[in-house]
């Protein structure tokens, strides 16, 4: 008798090694895996995020926790943010949090890190 192939991942986000990125630090979930498209994101946001956008993804937010100041600023239009809240971002909309935050993203396709742009002074 064969051992059957599983066709599901499973992934602890605690597990995952934490990465440095333009808002905080992100654990990436799925980078590697021939069956999603996309990657998903648990990322600690810190106050001093840096306003950048993508050219080719796609980032949901889906934010878990948030401190009750929280904001998004969305081509340069501050926005309240809350728990269960879930904002679409698509390319080329420049963005960063203001205020401590965790947020589930989903990145559509998988993120590279070659695609974070900064404008000049940003």
């Amino acid at each position: 008798m064969s051992v059957q192939q599983r066709r599901w991942e499973l992934v602890s986000f605690d597990d995952l090694e934490g990465t440095p990125c333009p808002c905080g630090v992100a654990r990436r979930a799925f980078t590697e895996s021939a069956d999603f498209p996309g990657t998903i994101h648990r990322t600690q946001i810190s106050q001093d995020a840096r306003l950048h956008y993508h050219k080719r993804l796609t980032e949901i937010y889906y934010f878990l926790e948030c401190d009750s100041q929280a904001q998004m600023e969305l081509d340069h239009e501050i926005i309240p943010v809350q728990p269960g809240a879930c904002l679409l971002i698509p390319p080329g909309v420049r963005h960063r949090a203001l205020g401590n935050m965790t947020v589930l993203i989903v990145c559509l396709p998988k993120f590279d890190p070659q695609d974070e742009w900064f404008d000049e002074g940003d």
